[in-house]
């Protein structure tokens, strides 16, 4: 599938349009060993030569259904407070049985999943979106699990990615990743953390604060009065787009 920037293009004269979110694709992974399926939101109006930072995000579904990313992306790109950016909806549901969710299994410092975007998915978006092909121009955004998976791709994938954001990530499967972000050197990485209270791994996700502020991470913390639930991380989403690619526009 390529690319088509006519399809996408803003009528002149007319209001603002909203971006395109595409049905769901199938690609097969060979470093998962199945299908895996995925939708892209492409901001309207870009120019056709430009090149376009990338966020990919797990539990794509649900910041679709339950964050409105598109609508949020549109309503922030309308207004200039943020950079244009495709957005990458990643699926851990199974393609043919939507009951059955690999999450649990692709998301705790998974090496054959970062293999899938390495080698997988990411070549098929550059193949056929107009975006930047750098880490630099590469983020990844999860919640609770998908936060868990996001701080593994800090750490495993720092070269594929340079961005990471964690809506209250979960990270007790993994019992070693704060001591490594602890141990480890520092990452060239910028990060967003979030956590609500109660009962939302308040303790954990604030001795995480602690340590990447020590280790000097470029880093935006915040935490709410919720719990863990979309109504702590819907309010956050556009902290999460004007972090990464605000503009600072008023």
């Amino acid at each position: 599938m390529k690319y088509i920037v006519a399809l996408l293009s803003v009528v002149a004269g007319s209001a603002f349009a909203g971006g395109n979110l595409s049905p769901d694709i199938r690609i097969s992974s060979v470093a998962m060993g199945y299908d895996i399926q995925y939708r892209v939101y492409v901001p309207a109006g870009i120019e056709a030569d430009k090149k376009l930072p990338v966020v990919f995000i797990t539990d794509g579904p649900m910041y679709i259904q339950q964050g409105r990313v598109a609508s949020v992306l549109d309503r922030l790109i309308a207004a200039k407070r943020i950079l244009p950016v495709i957005a990458v909806f990643v699926d851990s549901r199974n393609p043919d049985d939507l009951s059955e969710n690999r999450r649990n299994a692709e998301f705790f410092c998974n090496r054959h999943y970062l293999a899938f975007y390495i080698y997988d998915l990411i070549p098929a978006i550059e193949d056929a979106y107009p975006v930047q092909r750098t880490r630099e121009g590469r983020s990844i955004l999860g919640v609770s699990f998908g936060g868990l998976n996001a701080a593994c791709f800090g750490l495993l994938g720092f070269d594929t990615f340079s961005g990471i954001a964690m809506h209250s990530p979960a990270n007790h499967p993994v019992e070693n990743l704060l001591p490594a972000f602890e141990n480890e050197p520092r990452r060239p990485l910028k990060v967003f953390l979030s956590t609500g209270s109660p009962r939302d791994n308040t303790a954990a996700n604030r001795k995480f604060r602690r340590i990447l502020q020590e280790k000097g991470y470029e880093m935006k913390y915040v935490q709410t009065n919720e719990g863990h639930n979309w109504d702590n991380w819907r309010p956050l989403i556009d902290d999460v787009f004007l972090y990464f690619y605000g503009t600072d526009v008023r």
